[in-house]
């Protein structure tokens, strides 16, 4: 994969939890550690003024790496690097505060994220005055007025409190809060996921505006495959905390090469009843405590081998310009299975 003139990258990502009892019980049930491995060694990069989409079933690791890549967790191992700099070397609060300013996240929940007791304008304010953007109060008042306009609200909007806004409102809040500090990057943790399917739709329709008329780079993680046709660049698909699947959207969708993927988009509803051939998503996640051996999609996949099940896949370059982690991909088992129409 490569990564020349990145914006974004992250290079072998892994954040592991421990998740064990306390160390007495453990010592009494004579039981070892558990360890969580939330992500374990994800690649990417992310070029300046694109959408890159990471999909998966819950649990597979894609909000953890949407921590990850904003600071909010520390990682375990690997990097985030942001136009070449380590997240993880910055020293001083000084380098912190010029480097953090430049990126936000918009969290999935826009009813949890907003604080109740303040009112919006105090909401989209607050980034301003901790980035010291501004110290004259009307000349913060000017920009929070500006932001509200810009996410298709009222100046007047300002003067009210999240309770007064509907699931949409409120998420046009987070964004106007989310820009207020004028980053370059946002990570969007299933910002639509908690709205209405006609509210979803204002709300991509807003963020693709907002991200041609800003110049915005869109990290954004989201389960729902049509939204994340609507409004990617580039898909990554995760499965129990590895990327399984990196391409170009519309390649991705049209012809996808590993076959979780394919089931991914065979659930898909045929509204155009093809009558082509489906093969829906089989069986369950395994628990992440205790992954397969091999491949650890294996234990689902319809062409798994001895070689899936004993030797784990790395990414390669697949015959249609993306990257695929999948012994069967490599070697051409998959060739005959059905195209998936976009």
């Amino acid at each position: 994969m490569s990564t020349e003139g990145a914006f974004v990258e992250a290079r072998d990502l892994a954040r592991y939890f421990d998740v064990s009892k306390p160390w007495l019980n453990r010592v009494l049930e004579n039981q070892p550690k558990l360890i969580l491995k939330a992500v374990d060694g994800v690649n990417f990069a992310i070029r300046k003024g694109e959408t890159l989409s990471l999909v998966g079933e819950s649990g597979c690791g894609k909000s953890t790496v949407a921590r990850l890549i904003v600071g909010l967790y520390r990682p375990t191992r690997g990097q985030v690097l942001f136009e070449g700099a380590d997240m993880g070397a910055i020293k001083t609060r000084a380098e912190e505060r010029g480097l953090r300013k430049r990126f936000q996240m918009i969290f999935q929940d826009p009813y949890a994220s907003l604080n109740p007791r303040w009112r919006v304008a105090d909401i989209i304010a607050e980034p301003i005055r901790a980035h010291r953007l501004a110290d004259d109060g009307a000349e913060i008042r000017r920009r929070v007025d500006e932001l509200l306009r810009q996410v298709g609200l009222s100046p007047a909007d300002g003067e009210k409190y999240p309770h007064e806004f509907s699931g949409g409102q409120r998420q046009r809040i987070s964004i106007a809060r989310a820009l207020s500090s004028r980053p370059e990057f946002l990570v969007c943790d299933e910002p639509t996921s908690a709205l209405d399917v006609s509210v979803q739709a204002q709300i991509l329709n807003l963020m693709k505006d907002l991200q041609r008329e800003l110049g915005l780079t869109y990290l954004f993680i989201s389960h729902n495959l049509a939204v994340v046709f609507h409004i990617s660049d580039r898909v990554g698909v995760m499965y129990l905390g590895r990327l399984v699947e990196l391409g170009d959207a519309r390649a991705l969708f049209v012809n996808p090469q590993h076959p979780y993927t394919r089931m991914l988009l065979d659930a898909i509803p045929d509204l155009d009843m093809t009558g082509r051939a489906r093969t829906p998503v089989a069986g369950e996640v395994p628990n992440p405590l205790d992954p397969p051996k091999g491949c650890a999609f294996n234990p689902r996949c319809p062409f798994a081998n001895d070689r899936c099940r004993s030797e784990r896949p790395e990414l390669r370059v697949t015959a249609h310009g993306g990257v695929a982690a999948c012994h069967a991909v490599e070697e051409g088992r998959l060739a005959a299975a059905p195209r998936v129409r976009a």
